[in-house]
């Protein structure tokens, strides 16, 4: 196999003017060019992250705000749900969790930027796609340009630019950008009031630029002034070039079964494209209705987890996340963004009625993602900090590189097992390889010493590529080190750091590879496989290299040193350092070797390789708890001896069979579950001060043979069903410890 880059040639970068750039009161000046966005004339290739506030307590808003930061988001995107904050018409709530404005401020005290989704419709599974239930019965037609509905959406307006005046980047706040009604023109909603009648929708509009311009006008007239709109693009919606276009991606699909279940069918999700030259051909829906050299391919949506429906229940695969992203970084994008990054909870009507869409459940919406509803660190987390760190490292060399494929490359059927799929992004001397062997709905083999030609003006070199099942990799060459020159390697960059006075390059070596490098021409290299330095002439690095599960476990500081740990390390703006934990002993790496000698609870242990080895102990927590069956599928759940005291976190964790769950207490529901096979996790923390009381649990059973008799007489209708299957399996409380390693300024 070859890719021939010889014929290159960059194309041209526009400007695009006023309507994409901005200027904060420190001088500095973010802009979006015609394919890729630039700070103080710098490229940089942002990565966005999705969590909704309103869907999380706020107790916890800072930590995981921290947690999205030390994964390497830099931007987080959030929904202003408009039936959340005036669910009855006229009455705006924006306290407690619906409070944006701490929100923002919260996320410009950590460094994050703010992209806003104002609506007025979001979808997001949220209760007929955020609308309030009161628009229902108006005179005037919802998304349309209608006085009546354009006066309510200039009141929600007004009342989102009251909280977060002064907070845009021209004032120095962190909000860069405003999305306008969601999936115009591709999505609506079910009327959630007549679900299971007539099943009503939302409809998806027919207006185009029209309405878009008219709710762009509205937010400015409202002194709303961001760096830039945007608008979601797929599937047909509406388009405007005063308004960014956005894009995404999911592999798995739900609401292919919102109505019957079925086999999922394997997608082109992992198949790279080429989504920014013109005149290109493609094998998925992407038919933007603009050149697509005249705008970034960014992405909005990108599968950071999924939602199950009722009709499809399913284990999320979580190596699918970082494929993805590779996958559209080799396909042109230039702008990474995730939904959702951090799960959320719904929050409760204030009428005690549930605010979430019928087809997934009412309160929950973990949806797999990188972080739990309740703040679980997954494998997706760890595995996407890794591809992060790269893009703050290396980000400004990528952005400006082009997609070149390999002959046939986009044609690739998803079922085919056999071929590579490879692509490369260059600037015609140097430039990156990406690799995917993962597909959705279908089991990949292990790669095992395919060759890839790479023919550039300067010379030819081959890859000797070998990848394990379900791996992913992005390849240098002609690789700047810190003035020396990496012909190519068989690892992936993953950070550049300084340290001590010295410049560290981190490389991760993915599965299945061998971790091979190859240095120009009278480079010296001494030391060995995991640690070297490269010389020639005055210029000098140090290298690192770790493998997999090592990159995974690896966190980079503020100050440039790393911590390689299993559980979630959070630091925060005066270098404060947590350790958040499951366990009750814990091996924390550093490098560094000598940066946590001064940590509190820390023991020293023998050095691995070129980190330092600490053993760091939490103080054992136990909650005791007694399960009571109180009637057919119901349960409660007694939480004993001091509930949760020593936990900075506690969840119950439930193991059951059937067909959904729902955990109430007193009378209301707390949490509840589609069953898919996997452990149900939910937070108590937030109910601390009730736990007194038992929980109540109700399993629904999967009814085998259910018919509904109704030829009795006076319209009765009774359920017969030959076989129930429910069981509990197991109900455990986790406990999750915080370990203070030091307090950071007398360390910084």
């Amino acid at each position: 196999m070859q890719i021939c880059l010889t014929d290159f040639h960059p194309s041209a970068v526009e400007d695009l003017g006023a309507a994409f750039s901005g200027t904060n009161p420190a001088g500095d000046r973010l802009c979006v060019n015609s394919y890729y966005f630039e700070l103080n004339g710098r490229p940089i290739l942002p990565v966005s992250g999705e969590l909704h506030f309103s869907r999380l307590d706020p107790i916890w808003w800072e930590d995981e705000l921290i947690k999205m930061r030390m994964g390497g988001v830099n931007i987080v995107s959030t929904y202003v749900f408009w039936n959340h904050i005036e669910e009855e018409e006229g009455t705006f709530d924006f306290s407690g969790r619906r409070n944006l404005r701490a929100f923002v401020r919260l996320c410009a005290k950590h460094g994050l930027y703010v992209i806003l989704r104002i609506g007025p419709f979001a979808h997001g599974e949220a209760r007929n796609g955020g609308l309030p239930d009161w628009l229902y019965g108006k005179p005037y037609e919802v998304r349309t340009t209608q006085p009546g509905f354009m006066a309510c959406v200039k009141r929600l307006y007004s009342h989102i630019a009251g909280q977060v005046s002064g907070l845009f980047f021209r004032d120095g706040g962190p909000i860069i950008a405003l999305q306008l009604d969601n999936e115009y023109m591709h999505a609506g909603a079910v009327w959630e009031m007549t679900t299971g009648i007539s099943n009503e929708w939302v409809h998806a509009g027919h207006e185009g630029e029209t309405y878009l311009i008219a709710l762009r006008d509205t937010a400015l007239e409202c002194g709303m002034c961001p760096v830039f709109f945007t608008s979601t693009a797929w599937g047909g919606a509406a388009y405007s070039d005063q308004i960014l276009p956005l894009w995404g991606g999911y592999a798995y699909r739900p609401w292919l079964f919102y109505s019957h279940s079925g086999e999922h069918p394997a997608t082109e999700e992992y198949v790279y494209e080429d989504y920014h030259h013109n005149g290109v051909s493609y094998a998925d829906d992407f038919t933007p209705l603009y050149a697509p050299q005249s705008r970034p391919y960014a992405c909005c949506e990108m599968g950071g987890g999924m939602m199950c429906c009722y009709y499809y229940r399913f284990r999320y695969p979580y190596k699918s996340v970082d494929a993805l992203a590779n996958i559209k970084l080799g396909s042109g994008c230039n702008f990474v963004g995730y939904y959702m990054f951090h799960g959320g909870t719904n929050p409760l009507g204030i009428h005690g009625g549930y605010l979430n869409e019928s087809q997934v459940t009412k309160i929950s919406y973990d949806y797999q993602a990188a972080l739990g509803e309740s703040g679980q660190v997954r494998e997706s987390y760890r595995r996407l900090k890794s591809l992060h760190y790269f893009l703050r490292s290396f980000g400004d060399r990528l952005a400006p590189m082009e997609t070149v494929l390999p002959d046939g490359a986009s044609r690739i059927d998803p079922r085919d097992t056999d071929t590579l799929r490879f692509a490369v992004r260059t600037d015609g001397h140097s430039g990156f390889l990406f690799v995917n062997n993962f597909q959705d709905h279908a089991e990949m083999p292990a790669r095992v010493h395919d060759h890839v030609c790479v023919q550039t003006r300067d010379g030819a070199f081959t890859y000797d590529i070998s990848l394990a099942p379900g791996e992913n990799a992005v390849l240098p060459f002609r690789f700047d080190v810190n003035g020396i020159c990496l012909l190519h390697a068989q690892a992936q960059p993953l950070l550049r750091t300084a340290v001590q006075g010295r410049t560290v390059f981190v490389f991760m070596v993915p599965d299945g590879m061998d971790g091979s490098f190859a240095f120009e021409e009278g480079t010296m290299v001494t030391g060995d496989e995991k640690s070297f330095t490269v010389r020639k002439g005055e210029r000098s690095a140090e290298i690192i290299v770790v493998n997999r599960e090592e990159a995974d476990r690896l966190f980079l500081l503020r100050d440039g040193s790393l911590v390689l740990t299993s559980s979630a390390l959070l630091e925060d703006e005066k270098g404060l350092l947590r350790l958040e934990t499951t366990q009750e002993e814990n091996t924390v790496l550093c490098y560094p070797p000598s940066r946590l000698e001064d940590a509190d609870a820390t023991v020293r242990l023998e050095d691995q390789g070129p980190f330092g080895a600490y053993l760091v102990r939490a103080v054992s927590c136990t909650v005791p708890l007694r399960v009571e069956p109180a009637a057919p599928f119901r349960y409660l759940i007694h939480l004993q001896d001091g509930p949760l005291a020593g936990c900075k976190h506690a969840r119950l964790r439930i193991r059951y069979r059937g067909d959904t769950a729902m955990l109430f207490l007193g009378n209301r529901m707390i949490s509840d579950n589609f069953c898919n096979g996997d452990v149900w996790e939910t937070s108590l923390m937030e109910h601390r001060a009730e736990l007194a009381q038992p929980l109540v649990l109700k399993i629904t059973p999967v009814r085998k043979g259910s018919h509904v008799n109704v030829e009795s007489a006076m319209a009765a209708r009774n359920e017969e069903v030959k076989e129930n299957i429910a069981e509990l399996l197991d109900v455990q409380v986790q406990c999750v410890y915080e370990i203070r390693l030091y307090g950071g300024e007398k360390h910084a």
